[in-house]
């Protein structure tokens, strides 16, 4: 008699070489400044039941990598390359400034379509929307709706004293139509978001071709806000009004994705699409006045190149290609634009429509590292080169890489640089103390996750490789992008609305370009966050040899 766990090995085999045959729908769910410790998969105290079930039923990732904030891991994402090559390598669009990805970098969506993908975005841009040309639906993809700038309020979709909510897509003769969506003020953002992706998923053209979804999350960026139903799930159990709000978002995120999947079964697409999850950036610890998220045990957050602002909770879902399980694989957010290439392509088996030409990537091709366990092509990543200070974040110059089992900081780590504490910790787990800081900080990242112990003077040798790594990145960098706010784009000047506002033929001169020397008050920072000392840090013991 056949063991059974033998012919279920071998139904999968079969149902997986089938799949493999046939492209792939593809959703890329990305959150904004969700933490390690924000969600139950990674033993998060915050509920998310639909999160956890994919993640169970797929890989989770232990080891992927993002940004230290938003729009550069956006940038990275959608070009397959790092922000020090495409000009994002320090902080992020600010409204009104007049930049954005260049359009001389061949992003996600182009390479898809030329494999006849149909793709879709939803939620947050902030890749640029000065010119018409740099907002989603030029570049790329068949429809956009979402908002283009890097946060605003949930309710209202006010950023300021500006309207931005759209709906962008070409209609049936080819021509592209941009609708601002001001009969949606006052619904809340991340439902409206899930119904346009379960729409999508549920039209009978979703059966047609393969698609690719773009879907980025608001949760959980400030300001925090959720319908008083998500807050009264908490309402017994977390008695602090800020974190039961914090924890509200979340759980509102994980229950329109669980409605992403119901739609997937019923539409009978769940088969044959994949699912990665991620976050931007990790939890926003640092420059808030009350902190309610967690990256915990990790040190440090968003804004910064200590684990816990570049580690991300994520995992990739793919039922009948994928068997559940995990993957120390090092994987950086760069990674997905081939290996999303190659599952379009059946792993070249397929050639474009038209031929497509990319700058050099610094992505690589993980499908055969995840799916099979195979050793991973990437062996180091450069996590940023900042030389200027940043705003609630580092002061000096930040050099970081990530070889190997190895991790070399030079400059500044942070700020943020702590073990800040999950919420609801007990009195005795707060107990804790200031780090020393130094200008250069060794890791041994598989022994020590949690940066503890910077061993830079135990191994002098491998400092000096790292750094002479990061010197040849340097040699290859691009001048920062970032630019002043052009008056020109004040929303009074569109209806209290934010509207691309520079032709596609006008210059942005050098005039405009932003002195990054100096620390700047910007008005976001004013206006959504107070930096305070660092909170309680989680305390540590440097008695036990590492190494």
């Amino acid at each position: 008699m056949l063991n059974p766990f033998v012919l279920l090995f071998v139904v999968y085999a079969v149902q997986s070489t089938k799949l493999e045959e046939k492209q792939p729908n593809i959703i890329y769910i990305l959150s904004d400044d969700l933490g390690h410790g924000d969600v139950g998969f990674t033993g998060g105290k915050i509920e998310t039941p639909n999160l956890d079930k994919l993640a169970k039923e797929g890989i989770l990732l232990k080891q992927h990598y993002v940004q230290p904030i938003c729009s550069p891991t956006r940038s990275a994402l959608m070009s397959g390359r790092y922000p020090i090559h495409t000009g994002f390598q320090h902080s992020v669009i600010h409204p009104g400034e007049p930049w954005g990805l260049h359009l001389d970098e061949t992003i996600i969506p182009q390479i898809l379509k030329e494999y006849n993908y149909s793709t879709h975005a939803v939620g947050k841009w902030h890749l640029g929307m000065h010119k018409w040309s740099y907002t989603p639906a030029k570049r790329g993809f068949d429809d956009f709706f979402g908002y283009y700038l890097g946060s605003q309020n949930y309710d209202s979709h006010m950023r300021g004293a500006g309207y931005d909510l759209r709906s962008d897509y070409w209609d049936e003769n080819g021509k592209f139509v941009a609708n601002v969506r001001y009969d949606l003020k006052g619904q809340y953002s991340t439902e409206l978001y899930t119904q346009r992706m379960v729409d999508l998923v549920s039209d009978k053209k979703a059966q047609e071709n393969p698609f690719f979804i773009y879907m980025a999350y608001q949760n959980v960026h400030a300001p925090h806000m959720v319908p008083q139903r998500y807050i009264d799930q908490y309402s017994t159990h977390i008695k602090d009004k800020a974190e039961r709000t914090f924890a509200a978002m979340v759980s509102a995120m994980d229950e329109g994705i669980g409605n992403i999947t119901t739609a997937l079964e019923t539409a009978g697409l769940a088969d044959n699409t994949i699912i990665v999850f991620s976050s931007d950036n990790g939890a926003n610890v640092g420059c808030v006045g009350h902190v309610t998220a967690s990256n915990y045990p990790y040190r440090g957050g968003k804004r910064s190149i200590y684990e816990g602002g570049i580690r991300s909770p994520s995992f990739i879902w793919g039922r009948g290609r994928l068997q559940p399980g995990s993957s120390n694989a090092l994987i950086h957010v760069t990674d997905w634009l081939p290996t999303f290439w190659g599952l379009a392509s059946l792993q070249g088996k397929l050639k474009p429509n038209h031929p497509i030409s990319t700058k050099p990537l610094d992505g690589v091709n993980q499908w055969l590292a995840i799916s099979e366990n195979k050793d991973s092509e990437r062996t180091e990543i450069l996590l940023n080169i900042d030389p200027y200070p940043l705003p609630c974040g580092h002061r000096v110059p930040n050099y970081g890489i990530r070889w190997k089992g190895w991790k070399l900081i030079l400059g500044s780590g942070g700020p943020p640089d702590g073990w800040y504490p999950a919420p609801n910790m007990t009195a005795q787990q707060e107990t804790c103390h200031k780090p020393i800081e130094g200008y250069v900080e060794l890791y041994n990242i598989e022994l020590d996750p949690y940066e503890h112990r910077n061993v830079s003077d135990r191994y002098p040798h491998l400092v000096k490789k790292l750094a002479h790594k990061l010197l040849a990145y340097n040699e290859t960098a691009v001048p920062p992008g970032n630019m002043k706010v052009d008056p020109a784009a004040s929303p009074k000047h569109f209806n209290y609305t934010w509207m691309p506002w520079m032709g596609e033929e006008e210059e942005v001169g050098e005039d405009m370009r932003k002195n990054l020397w100096e620390i700047e008050k910007y008005s976001w920072v004013q206006s959504e966050v107070e930096e305070l000392p660092d909170p309680c840090l989680q305390s540590f013991s440097n008695s036990v040899d590492m190494l």
